[in-house]
């Protein structure tokens, strides 16, 4: 049981780490002017686009491939549901947005610039250096204002994340074991991991019956 419980919790938040991270890549936003085949997913008025769900299903697929190497084969994805579980957890991150922007959740320029200044892509000498930062925007081929836009919401969304997980409290019921006890220790720790899940799971499952959320499987199929 600890050990589904450990991979449980740590499927779903390497998933929704990827699936958040291809904000920067592509933004948050209505898709007007997209043909509704290439639609793939609808949550209030911004859509998932066929195009970004790929990006990022190779993204995951790419990820559990160098992860599990030769034991990534065909019965594995199967088991594992890639190609559902992506689509639902870019589903999932849009309705964490929604939410934020409901609830008043934002991320202030300080924190913003804050992230920016310390991601070691743009570091020279353990600093921040402005020519490669937008030196490796330009080779991405996307301005800094789309870069910031998008970062903007994926760290909305991560703090989102962290203040429904803050809800989710597990009593400690190894207090009374010797401080060292590792047993007592995974368990606690599985329990906690399996709570956030699951809160942030039922907030998401509850936020979107007040939304219109539309999800077209057929054409990812």
């Amino acid at each position: 049981m600890l050990k589904a419980m450990r991979h449980h919790a740590k499927y779903f938040y390497v998933l929704f780490f990827i699936v958040i991270l291809s904000f920067v890549f592509w933004g948050v936003g209505t898709v007007d002017k997209t043909e509704k085949s290439d639609i793939v997913a609808e949550v209030g008025s911004s859509k998932i686009t066929a195009e970004e769900y790929w990006r990022t299903y190779d993204r995951v697929f790419k990820f559990y491939r160098d992860l599990y190497k030769e034991k990534f084969d065909e019965e594995m994805q199967k088991k594992l549901k890639l190609k559902e579980n992506v689509l639902n957890t870019l589903v999932e991150s849009r309705v964490l947005l929604a939410a934020a922007r409901k609830e008043g959740v934002s991320v202030s320029d300080e924190e913003l610039n804050e992230n920016i200044k310390n991601e070691p892509a743009f570091m020279k000498n353990g600093a921040f250096d402005a020519d490669i930062y937008q030196n490796r925007l330009k080779l991405m081929r996307i301005t800094p204002e789309f870069y910031e836009s998008s970062k903007r919401q994926e760290l909305t969304v991560e703090k989102m994340r962290r203040l429904i997980e803050l809800a989710a409290i597990v009593p400690d019921s190894f207090g009374n074991m010797a401080a060292d006890d590792q047993t007592a220790k995974a368990l606690t720790e599985a329990l906690q991991n399996s709570a956030k899940t699951q809160a942030l799971k039922a907030y998401i499952e509850g936020f979107k019956k007040g939304m219109t959320v539309k999800v077209y499987p057929d054409r990812i199929s």
